[in-house]
């Protein structure tokens, strides 16, 4: 939906690009998780919640989808300036506003959804805040996402440096809503799973690939010289 609404305002194709490879991408996650069955332990009684469900989770979920959504924006900006010559001035400046506007949504979203998480638990187990893996790994989110738009807002960062703050955004996303799942401890570690490791492994080693190349001198990016460093 937000691709969408990217799209009505921009018009270059770039947010229908984006919803069909971000959708294409997370069924053929889905389709491998299903493979092995159904592994999901019986929910705790204490979480049986319909309303919690429906507010925390829903909203947490559109935090972290939209931290996502913000990183692959900025993988577009990276590799299309380094490989095509397609990153012209107008286009580029039209992704730096998306990622921004993107980033400004997934940390009032994460934001919300991390504090409706701790009133859950507050209900549920009679504290706000446990240093659970999950919880911390929802508050490095929202950190994240703060980190950016300061940095923008400072002027510590420009384009490139906005989208190589954007792309390590997957990394710390990734990790706090698989990775963290896998660590064994906590109340909300539903399993290790080998597969799963490596593929996470591998994601992060080809985000960290990514912002090694958006610091190339300008110079060896073949599209529009004029980009901001």
């Amino acid at each position: 939906m937000l691709c969408l609404v990217l799209e009505l305002i921009y018009k270059n194709a770039i947010g229908s690009v984006a919803a069909g490879l971000i959708g294409f991408a997370t069924l053929l996650i889905a389709h491998h998780l299903s493979l092995s069955g159904d592994t999901m332990e019986m929910m705790r009684a204490v979480l049986d919640s319909n309303f919690w469900l429906s507010t925390h989770v829903v909203v947490i979920t559109i935090g972290y989808s939209a931290t996502f959504l913000a990183g692959f924006l900025a993988l577009i900006y990276i590799l299309r300036g380094l490989f095509t010559t397609s990153l012209d001035k107008a286009t580029a400046d039209a992704l730096a506003r998306m990622v921004y506007g993107i980033v400004c949504f997934a940390t009032l979203f994460s934001l919300v959804g991390t504090v409706l998480g701790g009133i859950w638990a507050d209900q549920s187990w009679g504290r706000f805040w446990g240093w659970d893996p999950k919880e911390n790994g929802a508050l490095i989110i929202v950190i994240w996402n703060a980190i950016i738009l300061h940095a923008r807002w400072g002027g510590l960062v420009k384009q490139r440096g906005l989208m190589s703050l954007a792309v390590f955004g997957n990394i710390v996303t990734s990790w706090s809503w698989f990775g963290t799942n896998m660590l064994g401890v906590g109340l909300h570690s539903y399993g290790f799973m080998t597969a799963a490791f490596w593929w996470l492994t591998a994601f992060v080693i080809s985000q960290l690939a990514v912002i090694a190349l958006a610091s190339q001198p300008r110079g060896n990016w073949r599209s529009f010289a004029g980009l901001p460093k």
